[in-house]
């Protein structure tokens, strides 16, 4: 069909009676330009799906990765491959001799002539070799770019898929994949049938693949000659891959392979290699189905047994590729410690600290990669490089150091999305390390930024929220703690301290609240997959200048309803210890596998002042507060295939405040809405319970039956999941269900008082109970595009509400009142456009 043609017709249909059947006429033409078999020769058919039929016993997530040929992605499922019409669009103009907006394999080749006649006169003109090979390489930079696209095509061609034509021989390959597949996974005698059917120019294929009974270790057997390694396999069994029972899997085999050629490196194996290790399977020993397993360790050529490395000096240079200039080296001997420098300039006790390996013991190669690790925790050098020198029958380790730029300047300039609209911000820090001589690192970081939020006391528009940080810091590399000679044990968890004196100034339109911090925070890790985090002291001090329409506001919920968020407001001296534990085992936010994340916090507001009152506080006036305050937030990202994944979190928060006034600091209250939260509800606007909001008056206002203020809750539920999947190019499509809520731990009684045209403005509860709180969840769901640019994730979603809590009983259903253009009213709910950066969770 000619665009021409298919543009007429659109222009035809959109007039008289039947515009309706005439759209959906043009509808299907469109689409007919989408279908894959309009792009076939006659002797040929589309593969249009497969599939793999297989037990539950085995383990399917690999499988469908092993089709030789792959079908085209289609839309939504449905019999439309839009990768396929873009291709094909591509193609169409890429065989042309000349197009406008879409290049064609001539535009290509002109622009490569250009580019090397460009650059050809520009190394010509050069005066130097230096210059001429910068040059030279940059022009072969541009030249493979614009190769790649004459091989590949323009960049329709690149993000589409050519259409697959069904290929017999190929389904052959790919039987014969899955049975090796289910052979590598111990179902040695498994078949594989594939059924074929055929319906007009389509193909769809499945496979069955019948695994049989697996084969299974029934004795386990060692034939290592060297007693001493005999003895260390013995000893570490229990961390082994392969036991007893299990059912032969190839990788676990290739798993324990790499097991044990580390255990002997961590032994003072230092010239071992996995090329000694060999496995001999029997399948003929004991019973049916059962494997007789040999790990064999073979002795060197030569030699009778396995030789054993013990480091003999231990050598240590800080300043590793910087030239000596003339000047002579200088050498000191710190413990078993040799350093060897230009300048004496860092502390030997805390680099001894962060080195593992000591004089006279065994080589591992555990301790030699956490000492590499750690040291370059220490954010002092620029890579860190660890060998052993084996000649003159010694063996010494070289620790080599690259030392960083003790001064350094970054500024980075962008957009952020909090909660709100996206805004610009700039920031600028300045960093000078080792600023003690004791490897300290020195900070002092600038920030201002602002963004659109929407208004506390209306949301008819859209307002600018302005904030200015600065914040001066000092990390130690190690705990301010009397620890004595413990602390010398502590290097191999990365401790660190850091004191931070900190200015936050906020401008809304309801507040300006001006914030000066003073904190002093304990970190460690444990095994790179757990971090710790103790703040001892957080000290705030906190004033507030309130919008009188704002002020008034909060004064009414305090006399109306019992609600004592004014008091958030008061100035305040805010004290605090906080703990925190994240757990990232898997990495967490990696797209090639699976992966989860937990992280917990513990908070105790106003501990010492439940023992004093500060003088301080009492001169000035200030609020004090007592809270304890407790956060769980879990998430997992299970990968379905390159193209597929499945995201959820799990959200909760409770916070309670013991203290005279009642109140926590408007900070520590939870909030639930926005682009990281229930995304069909305005940021930080959802809640409280099945409390009805009080409505905007503003008829103008596109927001007229949304929320007028933040809904500050002490306790938060939350939840989502998420479907991912790439499109094409850079980008990928979502679809989403959110649910969650807020709570008090007190009943607010309604405002009857305040005008309203919500007829069930006298209903709803905002204290949670147990057995009504599920009732009060609400859902929203919705879809989204995300942008990823590798390294920028833009991100779009439209959110839809699917269960308001705050309607009565019985209308709580709203999915079928979502519009996306208004007028707008308590039937008629608008859709939420939430801009993000990077990923929701």
């Amino acid at each position: 069909m000619k665009r021409t043609l298919a543009l007429e017709i659109i222009l035809k249909s959109l007039k008289g009676k039947g515009t309706k059947i005439s759209l959906g006429l043009c509808l299907l033409l469109l689409l007919n330009s989408c279908v894959g078999t309009k792009y076939l020769k006659d002797d040929e058919k589309l593969l249009y799906k497969q599939s793999i039929k297989t037990s539950r016993q085995i383990d399917k997530a690999g499988l469908h990765d092993i089709y030789v040929q792959r079908a085209n992605r289609r839309f939504l499922g449905l019999p439309i491959n839009t990768l396929t019409w873009m291709y094909y669009l591509g193609l169409k103009r890429f065989n042309k001799d000349h197009s406008t907006i879409i290049h064609s394999k001539q535009d290509f080749i002109r622009k490569k002539e250009k580019r090397e006649k460009k650059f050809d006169a520009k190394i010509a003109a050069a005066t130097s070799d230096r210059k001429k090979a910068n040059l030279q390489f940059r022009k072969q930079q541009k030249l493979d770019d614009i190769n790649f696209k004459i091989e590949n095509g323009n960049l329709p061609m690149q993000w589409g898929e050519k259409v697959s034509v069904y290929d017999s021989a190929l389904v052959r390959e790919t039987v014969e994949k899955i049975n090796a597949y289910a052979f590598n996974r111990g179902y040695f005698h498994a078949t594989t049938k594939a059924t074929v059917n055929e319906k007009k120019k389509r193909v769809s294929i499945q496979y069955v693949l019948a695994e049989g009974q697996p084969f299974s270790y029934d004795t386990i057997i060692y034939r290592i000659p060297d007693s001493s390694m005999l003895f260390i396999m013995r000893s570490a069994e229990d961390l082994s891959k392969i036991k007893k029972g299990d059912r032969y899997d190839q990788k676990a085999l290739s798993d324990e392979r790499d097991r044990i050629d580390f255990l002997m490196k961590d032994h003072g194996y230092y010239d071992f290699s996995k090329q000694y290790i060999d496995f001999q399977v029997d399948t003929t020993y004991g019973h049916h189905h059962s494997i007789a397993l040999q790990i064999s360790i073979s002795d060197p050529v030569n030699r009778s047994t396995h030789r054993t490395f013990r480091i003999d000096s231990i050598r240590f240079r800080t300043d590793a590729g910087i030239p000596d200039r003339g000047k002579l080296r200088l050498t000191a001997l710190y413990k078993d410690i040799r350093f060897d420098y230009l300048v004496d300039q860092y502390s030997k006790r805390i680099l001894r600290q962060r080195v593992f390996l000591k004089r006279d013991s065994l080589y591992s190669r555990d301790k030699t990669f956490a000492t590499q690790r750690q040291l370059a925790n220490l954010d002092i050098f620029k890579f860190v490089n660890i060998n052993y020198d084996t000649t003159g029958g010694k063996f010494i380790a070289n620790i080599f150091a690259s030392p960083l730029d003790r001064y350094s300047w970054t500024n980075e300039a962008g957009v952020t999305v909090n909660q709100g609209f996206p805004g610009p911000y700039y920031s600028l820090s300045f960093k000078k390390r080792n600023i003690f001589q004791g490897l300290e690192i020195f900070e002092l970081n600038g920030r201002y930024g602002f963004e659109g939020v929407a208004g506390a006391t209306d949301l008819g528009g859209i307002y600018k929220s302005t904030e200015a940080t600065i914040n001066m810091s000092v990390t130690f590399p190690q705990f301010l703690l009397p620890l004595g000679k413990k602390a010398e044990d502590l290097g191999k968890f990365n401790p660190k301290t850091k004191l931070l004196v900190g200015y936050t100034y906020t401008d809304r339109p309801e507040y300006q609240r001006s914030n000066v911090t003073f904190s002093n925070t304990y970190t460690w890790e444990n095994k790179r997959t757990t971090l710790y985090s103790f703040t001892l002291t957080n000290l705030q001090v906190i004033q507030s200048t309130l919008d009188p329409a704002f002020d008034q506001l909060l004064t009414d919920l305090q006399n109306n309803q019992g609600n004592n968020l004014k008091n958030s407001f008061k100035p305040s001296l805010v004290s605090s210890m906080i703990f925190s534990m994240t757990w990232n085992p898997s990495n967490y936010g990696n797209q090639e596998r699976s992966s989860y994340f937990l992280r917990i916090q513990a908070e105790s507001g106003g501990t010492l002042f439940n023992f004093f009152t500060p003088t301080y506080a009492v001169k000035r006036d200030l609020e004090i507060y007592k809270y304890v305050r407790l956060g769980v937030d879990f998430r997992r990202n299970r990968v379905i295939n390159k193209n597929t994944s499945v995201a959820f979190r799990f959200n909760s928060g409770v916070a309670y405040a013991y203290g005279d006034n009642k109140s926590l600091p408007y900070e520590k209250y939870f909030f639930v809405g926005g682009s990281n939260s229930v995304r069909a509800w305005r940021p930080r606007r959802l809640g409280l319970g099945s409390a009805p909001p009080p409505l905007s008056t503003n008829p103008a206002s596109s927001g007229l039956f949304d929320y007028r203020y933040e809904r500050p809750g002490e306790i938060m539920l939350e939840g989502s999941v998420e479907w991912r999947k790439k499109l094409f190019g850079f980008v990928n499509g979502a679809l989403f269900i959110d649910a969650g809520n807020v709570w008090t731990f007190q009943q607010v009684t309604p405002n009857t008082s305040e005008p309203t045209t919500a007829p069930w403005a006298s209903e709803g509860n905002a204290k949670f109970f147990f057995d009504s709180f599920y009732r009060e969840i609400a859902i929203g769901t919705g879809f989204g595009l995300r942008l990823d640019f590798s390294f920028l994730v833009l991100r779009v979603d439209v959110g839809i509400k699917v269960w308001d809590p705050s309607r009565p009983v019985g209308d709580r259903f709203v999915l079928g009142n979502f519009r996306f253009t208004g007028p707008y009213d308590s039937k008629r709910e608008p859709v939420i456009y939430n801009i993000g950066i990077g990923y929701p969770f």
